[in-house]
C-alpha cells in the first residue's frame, strides 16, 4: 500500500521543515531540504508503508541534510564532528538513535574501544576528562583517538 505524500506533507511538512532548518542553519538549503524529502517520499512511496510516518520522516529528513552538508565542500572532519555533537546536543531520543547509526557506519575499521571513547563523549555528553577516567586513557589519548576518528570520517564520507 503506497503512502499519502499529499497528506504527509501538510500535516508533517512543518517538522520536516524545523529538522532540517536546525541541521543546515541555512533558510533556503532547509527549503530545499524538505522538498527533497518528499520527493524522495514519493519516488519510494510504493516501497513504504504507512507506519510511523513522522519517524519515517524525520529520518529521511536527516539523511537528506547529512548528504547536504557532506556535498557543501566544506572540510568534511568538521562536518561530521558538528552533525554528531548537534544530534547528540538535542537531547530527542530518535536524535540518540540516529546518532547510534550514523557512529555505526563510521565505526567500520575501527577498534571497540575507539567506539566506546566517541559513543562516550559525542552520545553521552562527557567531557574529555570523564571520557578518559572511564576508558583509562590520558586527555592526551582520547584528543587522538577522536582526531583519528575523524580524519577516518572525513577520508570515509568524502567521497
Amino acid at each position: 500500500m503506497a503512502v499519502d505524500v499529499e497528506r504527509y506533507y501538510r500535516v508533517y511538512g512543518p517538522m520536516v521543515l524545523r529538522r532540517c532548518r536546525a541541521m543546515l542553519k541555512d533558510e533556503d538549503a532547509a527549503v530545499d531540504a524538505m522538498q527533497d524529502t518528499f520527493v524522495r517520499v514519493l519516488r519510494y512511496g510504493d516501497r513504504l508503508h504507512g507506519k510511523a510516518p513522522s519517524s519515517l520522516l524525520y529520518t529521511i529528513a536527516t539523511n537528506v541534510c547529512l548528504n547536504a552538508i557532506r556535498s557543501r565542500g566544506r572540510d568534511r572532519s568538521e562536518a561530521v564532528g558538528a552533525t554528531v555533537e548537534h544530534l547528540a546536543a538535542t537531547g530527542d531520543h530518535s536524535d540518540q538513535v540516529l546518532v547510534g547509526h550514523f557512529l555505526d557506519r563510521l565505526f567500520t575499521e575501527q577498534t571497540e574501544s575507539t567506539r566506546q571513547i566517541a559513543t562516550r563523549y559525542y552520545v553521552n555528553g562527557l567531557t574529555l576528562e570523564e571520557t578518559a577516567a572511564q576508558s583509562g586513557l590520558s586527555v592526551s589519548g582520547v584528543r587522538k583517538r577522536l582526531g583519528r576518528l575523524r580524519e577516518s570520517g572525513r577520508a570515509r564520507f568524502a567521497a
